[in-house]
């Protein structure tokens, strides 16, 4: 569908317009008063957000990410599905599966009476999806967005047995000083270092970035909050359908060997992701449904 068509079909009147974007990808820009916030039909990703009034925007986008079919583009919140990490199965599909890097549909956009405004992007299984994940399904994203940000992805299973899946929100948030950020919310928490060969291990106090970090927290129950000092700002991480965070930040070393990221872009992000990872595994019933939520919102410090 064309830009002319979507803004026909779902342009809203001073809140939403699709414009072409880098790689000739529609994107959905919102300016409803509340906030400005850009997100690419391609891969159903939030690329900005920033609330009115605030100088900077929430999400990191690496300016040399890729927009190309194939490529998943480097910042915002990527979406992994149906499963988060490297092929569960061991069949050498590709890493965090397969709708990050393809074309979505819209399917729906909406004024909301308190001034935000809400897209629906979606796709569903077809012959191409089921060479790689033989199952039947509709996936979709809801993005509200209003002084928060709300991002909701909900898995439909149309198929006649269980589906098993794991997911994330991939979200890169931008930060003034990585050596300054720390992460609150996760004392005490258990969570699998990656790092360290998947090694379990506990949490002591916040989590703070002076190397490469990755890592699955489990047992997440409490709002989590990026404290970022160098921007004067906190950022609450609000999740629903979750009980597992990944923290992320590649440092200096596998910064320099990604094409689509700046050698000190690591300074300047920072990845907490509401997941279903590592034991938090889904089961969507036949015919039913599942949601994983996230909110972000942004808190003066």
């Amino acid at each position: 569908m064309g830009i002319e068509q979507l803004n026909n079909e779902f342009g809203l009147a001073g809140q939403l317009r699709f414009v072409d974007g880098k790689g000739g990808f529609p994107v959905a820009e919102v300016d409803n008063g509340l906030a400005t916030a850009r997100i690419s039909v391609y891969g159903g990703q939030l690329l900005s957000f920033r609330p009115a009034g605030q100088p900077e925007d929430l999400m990191f986008l690496s300016d040399g990410a890729y927009y190309q079919e194939g490529k998943a583009i480097k910042g915002g919140a990527p979406v992994c599905w149906p499963w988060f990490g490297p092929d569960p199965e061991g069949q050498g599909r590709p890493a965090h599966g397969f709708v990050r890097n393809r074309l979505w549909e819209v399917l729906g956009t909406e004024a909301l009476a308190e001034g935000a405004t809400r897209i629906t992007l979606g796709l569903a299984d077809d012959e191409q999806t089921r060479e790689i994940w033989p199952h039947r399904f509709r996936f979709s994203i809801e993005i509200t967005v209003g002084s928060s940000v709300t991002l909701e992805l909900v898995t439909a299973n149309l198929g006649d047995e269980a589906l098993t899946i794991t997911q994330a929100l991939h979200t890169y948030f931008r930060v003034g000083d990585i050596g300054q950020a720390q992460l609150l919310g996760l004392d005490g928490n258990d969570y699998l270092d990656k790092v360290d060969g998947g090694a379990q291990k506990q949490q002591s106090g916040p989590v703070t970035i002076s190397g490469e970090v990755d890592r699955i927290y489990t047992g997440v129950e409490e709002d989590l909050i990026i404290d970022d000092p160098a921007l004067g700002r906190r950022i609450r991480i609000a999740s629903g359908g979750s009980r597992s965070a990944v923290v992320w930040n590649p440092w200096s070393e596998i910064a320099a060997q990604m094409g689509d990221l700046a050698d000190d872009d690591y300074t300047r992000m920072l990845c907490v992701e509401t997941t279903n990872a590592g034991p938090d595994v889904v089961q969507v019933p036949a015919g039913g449904e599942y949601r994983l939520t996230a909110k972000y919102t942004v808190e003066r410090s």
